[in-house]
């Protein structure tokens, strides 16, 4: 299987070094799971698409500093590209910022929470245990740094785990689109830099809870697994009428 990732930012450049940049992140997340995968990265925040939509057999969009919501045209074209995933039924995984736009682009909305910054350690419940899960326990827990929330899922999504910080954590539409609030890319270490850079916007109150929370390592490999297992598993093609 071909991964195609498609990349929405750029790590600060004096963290490449030690952290690379987001594709490298997944590739190394999900190779781990799946050593058979292949990757394909698109540059999508610079205009960088497939030339066919079928040269790899699946997607996955990173997070971003943008907000999905900006005015910026590439944002606009990479919900345009969501749409035509969907039309398809292409396998989709969205991350943080991947999870908000495929709200957003399929009927949702996203805007900026009243309940402030999610950084650190997060947990999440599902309600049950979709297919694609080990059917170990329910709650799992990842790195975060999100402000931006989705508000109205998708069309037709499924809210299948959630906290009372963020009650639309993990979404699904159909077979064919899985998306994560949080990061199971970052390590401590990358999510500790980020706190450090934005601990003036985060606030001294998420800042050390969020600092703090780091002492316990987050679930990534145990995510990374599901995503291979979501993505494995063949689509379900919609009967016609």
């Amino acid at each position: 299987m071909k991964l195609g990732i498609l990349k929405t930012d750029t790590v600060r450049p004096e963290w490449v070094p030690e952290f690379g940049e987001y594709p490298d992140m997944f590739v190394d997340l999900l190779g781990q799971a799946d050593p058979d995968l292949q990757f394909q990265v698109y540059d999508v925040e610079n205009g960088e698409y497939p030339a066919d939509i079928d040269e790899v057999d699946a997607y996955l969009i990173t997070g971003s500093k943008s907000s999905v919501y900006d005015d910026k045209p590439w944002i606009g074209e990479l919900m345009d590209f969501v749409r035509q995933l969907d039309q398809r039924r292409k396998k989709l995984v969205g991350i943080c910022f991947g999870h908000q736009l495929v709200a957003q682009a399929l009927g949702g909305k996203t805007e900026k929470s009243s309940k402030g910054w999610g950084v650190g350690l997060q947990y999440y419940r599902f309600s049950e245990a979709p297919k694609w899960h080990d059917k170990e326990a329910l709650e799992f827990g990842i790195l975060a740094s999100h402000q931006d929330q989705v508000v109205r899922n998708a069309a037709g999504a499924a809210v299948l785990a959630g906290s009372e910080f963020c009650e639309n954590a993990v979404c699904q539409v159909g077979n064919h689109i899985l998306t994560f609030q949080g990061h199971p890319e970052f390590v401590a270490q990358y999510s500790r830099e980020i706190m450090n850079f934005r601990r003036e916007m985060i606030g001294e109150q998420a800042y050390a809870t969020g600092m703090a929370s780091l002492a316990v390592a987050p679930e990534q490999q145990r995510v990374a697994r599901w995503i291979v297992n979501f993505l494995r598993d063949p689509v379900v093609q919609q009967q016609s009428a």
